[in-house]
């Protein structure tokens, strides 16, 4: 592989996480770490750095629009992200434990999962009027939901390198009442500050290839702003349903391809 071919597929992985980005506003890590392993021939552990630094760097650009649209609930994202940052550091460490082909494994699962989730939220609607007392008031009550909710999130960031939106949006809007695009803008937020803390934690396994990087944001941006001209066009919930289909075809090939080679391959 020559030097400027890396580059090039860096440009190409980050357009196709940033279209799935743009056209859904979620999955784009669910994409990240198959294409990563498997286009740029990376390890797992530099995937996933590699992805939770994208994740991050996307999340913020989106969170910064929601805040300013009133669509972020900051104290209810500072108390999840701190609980989801120690479950962050203690998922990086079981990454250490895991081969890399039960890792991947496991990881067609969770896009099996999450991919089901982004189908279920289509068949949702927003009501701008709903609320609860966790979504207004926030009081003590609704902390012990949150913290809860924040380490699940930060061990599937920690051990996987995935945004988490796909736990965080539904767990804020059925177990804290949230509207869904508060539940949305405040994830945004979340998945920014605990991906962050992922980045950190890997740095030490997987230090970071900042030239890739910057190709990868570089082509994260081209694809989002494709992504919503795409998404303006078509269905938004035809869109969504066909990435999650994607995503199972995907999910499937990688379960079935890593459980071959844990098998022995053809030995």
């Amino acid at each position: 592989m020559t030097s400027g071919e890396p580059s090039v597929l860096a440009v190409v992985v980050g357009s196709l996480v940033g279209l799935s980005l743009g056209v859904t506003g979620s999955g784009g890590s669910l994409i990240a770490i198959p294409l990563l392993v498997y286009a740029l021939g990376m390890s797992v552990q530099e995937a996933v750095s590699l992805s939770l630094a994208l994740v991050a760097a996307a999340a913020c650009i989106g969170a910064i629009e929601a805040f300013q649209s009133g669509l972020v609930k900051v104290k209810a994202a500072l108390l999840l992200s701190g609980t989801g940052m120690i479950g962050g550091w203690v998922g990086t460490a079981g990454h250490r434990l895991v081969r890399e082909e039960v890792t991947l494994v496991l990881f067609g699962v969770l896009m099996i999962v999450a991919a089901g989730q982004m189908w279920w939220r289509t068949t949702l609607r927003d009501d701008p009027e709903e609320r609860s007392i966790c979504a207004d008031l926030f009081p003590r009550t609704c902390w012990v939901k949150v913290s809860g909710i924040g380490l699940v999130v930060g061990l599937l960031t920690g051990f996987f390198g995935v945004g988490g939106g796909f736990v965080i949006v539904p767990a804020l809007t059925l177990l804290l009442g949230f509207p869904m695009r508060v539940a949305v803008g405040t994830s945004l937020l979340i998945i920014t500050l605990i991906a962050l803390t992922g980045v950190a934690a890997y740095a030490r396994l997987a230090p970071l290839d900042l030239r890739i990087l910057s190709f990868l944001i570089a082509g994260a941006v081209i694809g989002m702003l494709a992504g919503r001209q795409v998404s303006r066009a078509l269905s938004p919930k035809l869109l969504t349903r066909a990435f999650a289909v994607v995503a199972w075809a995907v999910a499937v090939i990688l379960i079935g391809h890593n459980l071959w080679k844990i098998n022995g391959g053809l030995s």
